[in-house]
């Protein structure tokens, strides 16, 4: 009895729960229909009206083959008695799930984090930039850690012409004698690369500063609030912007130029004829300006070598801005936004949960009325109608003994036995309704 009970009472809720179920799965589909337009609507190109009623087609065909789709499952899954055919319509249903997904799930998550994977989309492409100017500006200023020597041997070179003029420190005779000249030369040389580099300062500081310029509007591009296209398009101009400061600097670098200068110091060293009075003097002036050329060419070798390793640092790449969609983002950088992909696979895949429910209650229900007997399944209409069905067999039995037919051949019974056996034979009959119910 307690059986029959649980049956009777899962089934009445499956009955009363079928008008909540319609209207789950129907709310069900047309958000996932609302938020596939959302999505698809930035997917589409041309007018204004053409965009409109072709997304709204789309989602309301999406939202359609939703609803009919979860809806035979509802309907056949848990009707399925045998394995074989259960397994098949799970495959079914997964093959349906994956194609929601393609068609769907995909663009409400572009609807859901559209705007917020764009806005990373930027973010990163920011960093690069960042990256880039530093990179540029790094190069460029390379050859400004040159300076220091350069400002030695200018200065060593001024000093000894000054000690050769005064005392006469190199030569022994002081004046201002060809190794004086030689000298200054030197020095005047190296001035001028020092002025060379100093110079190239000025304009690296003002192109990177126009760079930054260009990142900070970038920046306010990102971290500001409205639609993301109109920002994404404002973000692209500055990117072009910033990528010709970054050119710039690459070709402003003045290592090459230092490169050349070094190079030139023994190239074109060019040694005056010792003037000493005596022959005595000039030998040693020769001596002096033979020295003064070894440290020249070591130090135009150094210069080189430094300027080389400047020159061999790497460049920067060249980096172009590419806009994505939202949807094209979401795809992207699908790994940062899994909360909206769950929620937005979950929108079109949540009534997998009502067919696995309905699956186990029918299950629940046909185990419950295998164990009942003929009379436990029995209700009370069914109950009414056997006594009214034998109280009728009660009134036509002396009809039917009193004016017998004659066409009928059979057995004779009393009437009490046969209405007996009618009443018996009624009780035992199980509606044709209950049977296709509970046969296996």
């Amino acid at each position: 009895m307690s059986e029959a009970r649980a049956a009777k009472q899962l089934r009445e809720q499956v009955t009363a729960l079928e008008t909540m179920s319609r209207f789950v799965l129907a709310t069900l589909a047309l958000a996932s229909g609302v938020y596939t337009y959302l999505g698809v609507r930035d997917l589409l190109d041309g007018s204004t009206t053409l965009v409109f009623f072709a997304a709204i087609i789309y989602s309301a065909a999406v939202s359609v083959g939703i609803y009919g789709f979860w809806t035979y499952l509802m309907r056949f899954v848990p009707e399925m008695r045998d394995s074989g055919s259960r397994l098949a319509l799970l495959g079914i249903m997964g093959i349906g799930s994956v194609m929601i997904i393609a068609m769907s799930s995909w663009l409400n998550a572009a609807a859901l984090a559209g705007s917020a994977a764009v806005e990373q989309h930027l973010a990163e492409s920011l960093e690069d930039y960042t990256a880039d100017l530093d990179q540029a500006h790094s190069n460029a200023l390379g050859a400004l850690s040159l300076l220091p020597d350069i400002q030695r041997a200018a200065e060593r070179f001024a000093r000894l012409a000054d000690d050769e003029r005064s005392s006469g420190a190199l030569t022994g005779t002081s004046g201002s004698g060809s190794v004086v000249q030689l000298l200054t030369q030197m020095s005047a040389q190296m001035r001028e690369l020092e002025q060379t580099i100093q110079g190239s300062r000025e304009t690296v500081s003002g192109l990177f500063t126009q760079g930054q310029e260009r990142l900070a509007a970038m920046r306010a591009l990102v971290s500001a609030r409205g639609a993301i296209e109109p920002r994404s398009d404002a973000f692209a101009r500055e990117s072009v912007a910033l990528a010709g400061v970054v050119a710039a600097l690459e070709q402003t670098s003045i290592a090459p130029s230092v490169a050349r200068a070094a190079a030139d110091l023994t190239a074109g060293f060019i040694a005056p004829v010792a003037d000493g009075a005596s022959p005595d003097l000039a030998g040693r002036q020769d001596q002096v300006m033979a020295t003064v050329r070894e440290s020249v060419a070591a130090q135009s070798k150094a210069l080189s070598d430094a300027a080389a390793e400047i020159l061999a640092q790497p460049k920067v790449p060249e980096r172009r801005f590419v806009p994505l969609s939202s949807a094209e983002a979401v795809l992207r950088y699908a790994a940062d936004f899994l909360p909206s992909w769950a929620g937005a696979i979950s929108i079109d895949l949540l009534p997998a949960v009502f067919v696995g429910v309905l699956s186990v209650v029918h299950g629940s229900i046909r185990r419950n009325e295998e164990a009942m007997t003929d009379a436990d399944r029995m209700t009370a209409s069914e109950l009414l109608r056997a006594i009214d069905l034998r109280e009728e067999l009660a009134r036509r039995a002396p009809r039917e003994e009193a004016a017998p037919s004659p066409s009928v051949e059979g057995p004779h019974l009393p009437a009490d036995e046969g209405m007996s056996a009618a009443v018996e034979r009624a009780e035992n009959v199980t509606p044709l309704a209950d049977r296709k119910r509970h046969e296996p």
